[in-house]
């Protein structure tokens, strides 16, 4: 069963990042207390990221929908395969989408990969088990392990809005790619999922309008 971060927890890891890391002390001071994203594991949970991705909010709700009803309300593995990839399409998934499906299911039903008892791995153990089901990227991975499982030391270095706000951060003139994400993230250990959702939030404030930000980038003001 996942763990949800309490208030307290998400707390005091955001004052040790802040104290140990002064890129992180503005975007904290900056950023309004907040909760943990946590969405429901399991296959529902995997296949429910797969099918948000690179649709619209909105696109991917209703599609969502779809499948749960065609799939009669319980979307399992079993309940997928039960299913040809054609007939997942019938519900708006898109033909790449429907095999990710069964793969995933299968992963699940042949027991290569159990969703639903991850908590005895590792996040490098867990995270190398998703990524071995076609379909799943690092990033969906790493996602899932943050959002689904609630592991508080998972970075999603892929992630553009991480890497952004790192960016902002570091008073960087570029923003950094993947592997360098990763590599600045390394400070920020046992807390790294604490850092991602610290970061989002002050992304998503100043992009919404509610946080004032003055970007320096090697000294001068831009």
């Amino acid at each position: 069963m996942a763990h949800i971060p309490t208030a307290a927890e998400i707390a005091v890891a955001r004052q040790a990042l802040a104290e140990a890391d002064p890129a992180l002390a503005r975007a904290h001071e900056q950023t309004p207390v907040f909760e943990w994203r946590l969405r429901r594991g399991g296959y529902e949970g995997l296949f429910h990221m797969i099918v948000d991705q690179q649709v619209s909010v909105a696109s991917a709700a209703a599609i969502w929908a779809r499948v749960v009803a065609g799939l009669g309300g319980v979307v399992t593995a079993e309940a997928a395969l039960a299913h040809d990839i054609e007939h997942l399409r019938t519900f708006g998934l898109s033909i790449q989408k429907a095999r990710y499906a069964h793969e995933i299911a299968r992963a699940q039903v042949e027991g290569r990969v159990d969703l639903d008892r991850m908590d005895g791995l590792s996040d490098a153990e867990a995270t190398a088990a998703l990524v071995s089901i076609k379909g799943v990227g690092r990033w969906t991975a790493e996602t899932y392990l943050m959002f689904c499982e609630g592991r508080t030391d998972v970075f999603p270095g892929g992630d553009i809005a991480l890497q952004e706000a790192m960016r902002w951060a570091d008073g960087a003139a570029d923003r950094p790619n993947e592997k360098q994400a990763y590599a600045r993230a390394e400070a920020w250990r046992p807390h790294r999922g604490v850092a991602a959702h610290l970061l989002w939030g002050w992304y998503g404030g100043v992009k919404r309008g509610e946080i004032a930000r003055e970007e320096v980038i090697m000294g001068a003001a831009a």
